[in-house]
């Protein structure tokens, strides 16, 4: 049985994949009382699984670069980055989407003026707005993007959008909805060859959990 290196997003996406590896029978116990630890090995008769916490984007790179088998991250950091990696399996997880925002009134894409857009995910925004043929120009915000539009930086914002409720509460409205965005699996195209048995194994075990209403 060869051992599995998973890499997974740390915070909500962390927490949901566990629940996720629990239920088909990998015991994640180590990683409830982390201290400092950082990679943690939890194996049993039916698996070998090094797991190991990152920030969205390096576990796309860690994966990349083959240093995880697998990794788990929002579909809006693969969009945003867009690595070679396999993007094996939607979960189903941490559901929300990519918009466009903005102040009552302000964000009118069929102006003939260029638009001035903020977002913390410029490639999304880029890619978007080309589709449609308009002429944007995209400033990149690292933090709360929702004040753009109100300090009159921007016209509108690309986000994402969970609930909508701090768009509400800083007097901004959704405009235009770009793609649903949820948590993925991802694998390193030289394991999937190398360790094939071991990660389909993963794959296929996760898969029946989450569509497991779908199939019934």
């Amino acid at each position: 049985m060869k051992n599995i290196k998973v890499a997974l997003t740390k915070g909500r996406i962390e927490k949901q994949a566990l629940e996720l590896f629990e239920e088909i029978g990998v015991d994640t116990s180590k990683l409830k009382e982390k201290g400092r630890k950082l990679i943690f090995r939890c194996e049993n008769d039916k698996y070998s699984i090094d797991f190991f916490l990152a920030k969205a984007n390096d576990v796309i790179t860690y994966v990349d670069h083959g240093v995880a088998d697998i990794g788990v991250v929002g579909k809006d950091t693969l969009l945003e980055m867009n690595r070679d990696v396999y993007e094996v399996l939607d979960l189903k997880k941490g559901i929300c989407k990519f918009s466009v925002a903005s102040l009552k009134g302000k964000y009118n894409p069929n102006s003939y003026k260029r638009l001035t857009i903020a977002t913390k995910y410029p490639n999304v925004a880029k890619e978007y707005f080309m589709s449609k043929g308009t002429d944007v120009e995209i400033i990149k915000i690292e933090g709360s993007v929702e004040l753009a539009p109100i300090l009159n930086l921007a016209d509108a914002i690309v986000d994402i959008v969970e609930t909508g409720k701090t768009l509400k509460e800083n007097g901004l409205v959704v405009y235009e909805d770009i793609v649903d965005i949820s948590a993925r699996l991802i694998v390193n195209k030289s394991s999937i060859k190398m360790k094939k048995d071991e990660i389909n194994k993963i794959i296929e075990n996760i898969d029946s959990i989450v569509n497991k209403e779908e199939k019934e």
